[in-house]
């Protein structure tokens, strides 16, 4: 199934289920008003939210609406904890963790940054969580996964931020719609997701990354991240950046092959937008734009 959270006013905003084309939407409100509820109490409410979603896309829901997704917060408007993989040697990830406490809408406008602090976005896909024990093997830990989402995480790689984990990752913003892992079929295997995630950089693509090629799928991840500690329902881990789905692995590359980059890192007023498409050619989350505000902080 499918679910978002529409701005109502409030920090959570109110749940609602997407049909599978995302062209229309229903309140949750009789089942669970925010997405936090659905997934501290998932196994009692999640059957109800997919007879919801089933009623919906047989065009029977007698109260169903348009969805539009400039009107969505984050899925999630905000959790336990953010946590993201990046590669480390010998297979076990390097983990950075931010701010959990906020995440942005997927047309939210983000704010002002000088510039000089090395803006980048990075392509990601991440998962949302139920409770995941301390110590699970990777098996176990996968089951854990509810939902996914596509993420820009905003990153901050100027010489301010270096080694300043919460001022070097300052927002999240994710895509409109997250989906549960068996509403993506055979394309999700492995606790891996066999799409591509589309970036493009105001209207020229920048990258089509495999987002299953992360080195470890979300079962190995958890399995790490869980290793001291448990995880609580609506706790986020995302893959790292994914491809060339950043400005940052872009530049590296052209160093690489040219031995000087050329590709400047994200701009004030430049858009950037990531979405995955089905082997239908549907959107499947929806596209997370995000734009840093023009009037940037010198």
């Amino acid at each position: 199934m499918k679910l978002a959270t529409l701005n109502d006013g409030s920090r959570d905003g109110q749940l609602v289920v997407v049909s599978r084309d995302l062209a229309t939407a229903h309140y949750a409100t009789g089942i669970a008003s925010r997405l936090q509820q659905a997934l501290d109490d998932w196994n009692f409410l999640a059957p109800q939210l997919q007879d919801l979603y089933d009623t919906l896309n047989f065009g029977k829901a007698r109260h169903a609406f348009a969805f539009d997704p400039a009107n969505c917060l984050a899925p999630l408007p905000r959790g336990p904890v953010w946590i993201g993989a990046l590669p480390g040697d010998g297979g076990a990830p390097h983990w950075h963790q931010a701010g959990g406490d906020h995440f942005a809408g997927p047309r939210a406008p983000l704010p002002a940054f000088n510039p000089a602090d090395g803006v980048d976005f990075s392509a990601e896909l991440a998962a949302i969580t139920g409770d995941v024990p301390r110590a699970s093997p990777a098996a176990q830990a996968l089951e854990a996964v509810r939902l996914l989402v596509l993420a820009n995480a905003v990153c901050l790689r100027g010489p301010l931020a270096a080694g300043d984990v919460l001022s070097a990752r300052p927002f999240t913003a994710f895509s409109p719609v997250a989906v549960t892992p068996d509403e993506l079929g055979d394309a999700w295997q492995g606790g891996r997701m066999h799409l591509n995630l589309l970036v493009h950089r105001n209207e020229r693509r920048v990258a089509q990354a495999d987002a299953a090629s992360a080195p470890l799928g979300f079962g190995e991840l958890l399995a790490q991240a869980c290793r001291q500690r448990p995880l609580r329902a609506g706790s986020v881990l995302a893959t790292g950046p994914l491809g060339l789905g950043s400005a940052a692995a872009k530049r590296a590359l052209e160093q690489a092959e040219d031995g000087q980059p050329t590709t400047a890192c994200w701009q004030p007023g430049e858009t950037v937008r990531i979405e995955a498409k089905g082997a239908d050619g549907q959107s499947v989350f929806g596209t997370v734009a995000s734009t840093p505000c023009a009037n940037a902080v010198q």
